[in-house]
């Protein structure tokens, strides 16, 4: 089920449930995993995107793998709050997402976590060809520790 306000999202979670997050761009998926107390993200890996049915087969099999208990969306909201065709695109994704699995899937704003994720890996002194292989799962792992971060105080 898909729930458009984070706290609702995070009240259908079962207690004790890691969470998988997502950066969703035109080629790639960018994963990431928390650990079961929601208390740390992890970048996991990068989904070269085909097409739904294999790019949804990838991340189930990781959500059974991994025994998670909740999907987390990046939002790609402007910077002026509204929402673009970047937004629609993942809505729609999470629709059909949804129809084939009973977990709940949310979103999170996801508004400059990519600028945050290349920012961190030039302070690793990461070279340009591993940023770019990387970028994306940083990314998701920078937009699921805000989300994890925000459970905190609900």
């Amino acid at each position: 089920m898909i729930h458009d306000e984070f706290e609702v999202f995070a009240a259908a979670l079962s207690p004790m449930s890691a969470l998988m997050g997502l950066d969703l761009g035109e080629k790639t998926i960018g994963v990431a995993v928390s650990d079961q107390m929601r208390t740390v993200a992890s970048p996991l890996e990068t989904v070269r995107r085909k097409k739904f049915t294999l790019d949804s087969a990838r991340l189930l099999e990781l959500v059974d793998d991994r025994e998670l208990g909740g999907i987390l969306l990046g939002l790609p909201k402007n910077m002026d709050g509204t929402e673009g065709s970047r937004c629609q695109s993942t809505r729609a994704f999470a629709r059909n997402l949804s129809r084939l699995t009973e977990l709940p899937i949310g979103f999170w704003d996801e508004r400059l976590s990519t600028v945050a994720a290349e920012k961190a890996l030039l302070e690793a002194d990461t070279t340009r060809k591993r940023r770019g292989q990387v970028i994306d799962h940083v990314a998701a792992g920078y937009i699921l520790q805000g989300a994890l971060d925000r459970m905190r105080f609900l």
